[in-house]
Protein backbone atom coordinates (compact mmCIF):
# COMPACT_ATOMS: atom_id res chain seq x y z
CA UNK A 1 0.00 0.00 0.00
CA UNK A 2 1.23 3.65 -0.27
CA UNK A 3 0.98 6.61 1.18
CA UNK A 4 -0.63 9.88 0.16
CA UNK A 5 1.21 12.82 -1.03
CA UNK A 6 2.59 15.13 2.04
CA UNK A 7 2.98 12.49 4.20
CA UNK A 8 5.19 13.12 7.03
CA UNK A 9 7.69 10.38 7.15
CA UNK A 10 9.95 9.87 10.65
CA UNK A 11 12.96 7.47 10.59
CA UNK A 12 13.21 4.86 13.46
CA UNK A 13 15.27 5.36 16.32
CA UNK A 14 16.97 2.37 15.49
CA UNK A 15 17.88 3.36 12.18
CA UNK A 16 21.18 4.77 11.30
CA UNK A 17 22.62 6.96 8.16
CA UNK A 18 25.36 3.80 7.51
CA UNK A 19 23.40 2.22 5.10
CA UNK A 20 22.23 -0.08 6.76
CA UNK A 21 18.68 -1.90 7.90
CA UNK A 22 16.36 1.71 7.60
CA UNK A 23 13.06 1.82 8.61
CA UNK A 24 10.58 4.94 8.45
CA UNK A 25 7.35 5.57 9.93
CA UNK A 26 4.42 8.08 9.46
CA UNK A 27 1.31 8.52 11.74
CA UNK A 28 -2.40 8.88 9.92
CA UNK A 29 -4.59 10.76 12.32
CA UNK A 30 -4.65 8.76 15.34
CA UNK A 31 -6.01 6.30 12.72
CA UNK A 32 -3.04 4.17 11.56
CA UNK A 33 0.46 3.48 11.21
CA UNK A 34 2.71 3.25 8.49
CA UNK A 35 5.91 1.70 8.12
CA UNK A 36 8.22 1.12 4.98
CA UNK A 37 12.20 0.68 3.99
CA UNK A 38 13.48 4.14 3.69
CA UNK A 39 15.81 3.01 0.98
CA UNK A 40 13.27 1.80 -1.40
CA UNK A 41 9.83 4.02 -0.72
CA UNK A 42 8.43 3.36 -3.81
CA UNK A 43 7.80 -0.13 -3.06
CA UNK A 44 4.94 1.24 -0.62
CA UNK A 45 4.48 0.75 3.20
CA UNK A 46 3.06 -1.49 5.28
CA UNK A 47 -0.38 -0.17 7.20
CA UNK A 48 -1.98 -1.00 10.81
CA UNK A 49 -4.89 0.17 12.35
CA UNK A 50 -3.84 2.00 15.58
CA UNK A 51 -4.67 -0.31 18.40
CA UNK A 52 -2.99 -3.09 16.23
CA UNK A 53 0.67 -0.63 15.84
CA UNK A 54 -0.05 0.17 19.99
CA UNK A 55 -0.47 -3.63 20.98
CA UNK A 56 2.42 -4.21 18.95
CA UNK A 57 4.55 -1.77 20.50
CA UNK A 58 3.08 -2.56 24.22
CA UNK A 59 4.32 -6.17 23.27
CA UNK A 60 7.90 -5.16 22.54
CA UNK A 61 8.19 -3.50 26.17
CA UNK A 62 7.24 -6.69 27.59
CA UNK A 63 10.47 -8.18 26.43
Amino acid sequence: MTSTPGTTWFKSSYSNNSGGQCVEGAYFEGTSMAIRDSKDPARGAFHFAANTWETFIRSLKQV
